[in-house]
């Protein structure tokens, strides 16, 4: 059905921010039935991607999605798969 791309390059410094935006694009993915996410915190330091793994492992987060994916050719991306 489609893809959402969210790049969290610009907000990585606010982490009342990020989890709006996840929860924003989930919901929308949701109720779009969208198959997947694309979620790009970046490679720096490694501390975003923990932070929205940390975020996407809560369980009223994780009941929402399929599948989560982390790039194994690109460190900065992680897909979450949703059930078509």
């Amino acid at each position: 059905m489609g893809r959402i791309k969210l790049d969290l390059h610009d907000i990585y410094n606010n982490a009342r921010a990020i989890e709006t935006e996840l929860k924003r694009v989930i919901d929308e993915a949701v109720k779009k039935k969208i198959e997947e996410i694309e979620i790009i915190p970046g490679k720096g330091s490694g501390q975003l991607k923990k932070h929205v793994l940390r975020f996407l492992m809560q369980p009223d987060i994780k009941r929402l999605y399929h599948r989560l994916e982390k790039d194994d050719k690109n460190f900065g991306r992680i897909f979450l798969h949703f059930r078509s």
